[in-house]
Order: C-alpha cells, then sequence, then structure tokens
C-alpha cells in the first residue's frame, strides 16, 4: 500500500526521468525505482537523479531557506539540484544528485565516525539568520500525537508517562534554549550516502528537519539505542570520540556526557516506543523484542527525573 496518491508517483516519476536526462544525454535508462513512500516524503530514483515530494504541510520558504543551506555546505550536505523546490500535485518537489547510501546489510561497516564527524562540522557552522528551528522536537510531538490516535494499547500508558516528565521544550511546548547552532534534526545512518556514487565522502542527506536548536538532539538517537541496550558500547564509543575529536559542541570535549544527552536521548526513546506501539496497535499485534525494549526504557525513564543541564531546565 503506498501513501503517495497514484498521480504524484506518476508524475514524480516522470520529473526524476526528465531530470535524470537533462543531466545526462547518455542516461542509462532503466525502470525508476521507488526508495520511499511514506507520509513524511516520497522518494523516486530514476539513474543518477532523485526526486522527492515533501509533506503536504511544508512550508515553502522554510524548505528553501533549508535548501540554501545545504547548497551553501557541500562537504558537509548534500546539495541539491536547484535551489528552490517546484510544485508539483499541490506538493513541493526537490531534486538531488543520487548517493549510495549505508548497506543495512553490513551493520560491521557502519560508518559512526564519518557520521559523528560531519555532524560535528555541522554544529560548528555558523547558521543563517533565516533557517527555521529544527524540527526534530516537533517530530516527537508528532509521534506521540499518533499513539494517541491510535486507540487504547497496554504499552502507552508508560510511553505517554514518560514523555510527561519531558521539559517542554523536548515536547515542542517552548522554544530550544539553544536557538543558534545549526542542527539536523534527525539524525540516523539512513542519512548518510557517499556522493559522488558508489564510494566518494560520506554526506548528510534530508533537509527537512535542518535547522536551529540543541545540537544534542543530533546525538540523540545513537545514545538512545546504546541506552536502551540496541548500540553495542564500542559503536557508540567509535561515535562519541569521533565527535569530540573533531570539536563537536554537543558534549563536553571529556568526562561524562550525559547531562547534556540525557534528555534528548530520553525524548528519541519515547519517540521511538510512540511509534512502534502505534504501528502495533494498527495491526493487531503484540509488541516485537526490539520495541518491548524501547518500551521497558519508558517504564524506567518514568521513575527517574531527566538530568537537566541548568540552561536546558526549561
Amino acid at each position: 500500500m503506498t501513501s503517495a496518491p497514484a498521480p504524484l508517483l506518476h508524475a514524480l516519476t516522470t520529473q526524476a526521468r526528465a531530470t535524470a536526462h537533462t543531466r545526462s544525454p547518455t542516461c542509462p535508462c532503466g525502470a525508476a525505482v521507488t526508495l520511499a513512500d511514506r507520509p513524511d516524503g516520497t522518494v523516486v530514483r530514476h539513474a543518477d537523479t532523485v526526486a522527492k515530494a515533501h509533506p503536504p504541510d511544508t512550508d515553502p520558504t522554510e524548505l528553501t531557506s533549508r535548501l540554501a543551506t545545504a547548497t551553501a555546505h557541500p562537504g558537509i550536505l548534500l546539495p541539491p539540484l536547484a535551489p528552490t523546490p517546484a510544485a508539483l500535485h499541490d506538493r513541493l518537489v526537490t531534486f538531488w544528485p543520487y548517493g549510495t547510501p549505508v548497506d543495512p546489510d553490513d551493520p560491521g561497516a557502519a560508518p559512526w565516525e564519518a557520521a559523528a564527524t560531519l555532524l560535528a562540522r555541522l554544529h560548528r557552522t555558523p547558521a543563517p539568520d533565516a533557517l527555521p528551528a529544527m524540527r526534530g522536537p516537533a517530530k516527537a510531538a508528532r509521534a506521540l500525537d499518533r499513539l494517541r490516535e491510535a486507540g487504547p494499547h497496554p504499552a502507552a500508558a508508560p510511553v505517554l508517562k514518560a514523555w510527561s516528565t519531558l521539559p517542554a521544550w523536548a515536547r515542542a511546548e517552548a522554544p530550544m534554549p539553544d536557538t543558534s547552532t545549526l542542527c539536523h534534526g534527525d539524525l540516523h545512518l539512513g542519512q548518510l550516502v557517499r556522493h559522488p556514487a558508489p564510494a566518494g565522502p560520506w554526506l548528510l542527506i534530508d533537509v527537512d528537519d535542518l535547522g536551529v536548536g540543541v545540537p544534542a538532539w543530533d546525538l540523540a538517537r545513537p545514545a538512545a539505542w546504546y541506552a536502551c541496550g540496541l548500540l553495542p558500547p564500542d559503536e557508540w564509543t567509535r561515535f562519541l570520540t569521533a565527535y569530540r575529536a573533531a570539536g563537536g559542541p554537543a558534549v563536553p570535549a571529556d568526562g561524562d556526557p550525559w547531562p547534556s544527552l540525557d534528555v534528548p536521548a530520553r525524548a528519541l526513546t519515547v519517540q521511538t516506543a510512540a511509534r512502534a506501539v502505534a504501528k502495533a496497535a494498527a495491526a493487531g499485534r503484540p509488541l516485537d523484542e526490539v520495541e518491548r525494549s524501547v518500551v521497558d526504557a519508558c517504564d524506567r525513564m518514568a521513575a527517574v527525573p531527566p538530568q537537566l543541564r541548568r540552561e536546558y531546565a526549561k
């Protein structure tokens, strides 16, 4: 079952093909491939060109600002093929060069050091004045909305309780305490590609959540996975060490990083659990082992207050 209406998916595929042919008259034509088709975006690839239809509620001014930021920092972010989005079936569409993604079947080759170094460089990059807020907390809040809309589920209570213990900024109910640091907003290994394909340097992709905010949010997903036992300690250490070595400002250069990471990591744990429970409720199935582990983490979190750094205790 697809999320995008058939006319949109057909038009997006046509546009991806046309853009690819403009870039390369000798395009090795083959069938276009749908890389993603979700409510938060539909992505189609034709040869070396990728077209993305952004969510229906995307603000054109904010998206244009995010595209400009990616264009200005091609050594950190994959730059778009055009500086402004196009309109297609009431959706905003952007075009990108294709990059080789992380291989999900080879976890041992996960580029943790590259991801951490790119984040540190991003966080040290001055943010343009027009850039909107990073959307990480807003995405977490939407995950909780979907959980509530999914109806009763026995695992929902600890997730909602853990959410209620977070400070207002982490629930998107108040401004973030940092409004000057450039952040990705949704960092995970699926947000890295090698460009030029197949073996160029790693770059960050997906500017939908790019903005200013608390940089520790970008470290929160691997931190949460580590805290939940889903990321091996050596991989977490590689990531954190590389981030610090590159001068990343989200955590102290040495010593305990958790006073900075605790609140964002809790928020990402709750977001992950909320999505898992909502999906299980919709499918009428029990939680699997990984889903249960994040819900259990929420249960533990609800009993222990977050470690609030003084400037983030809002």
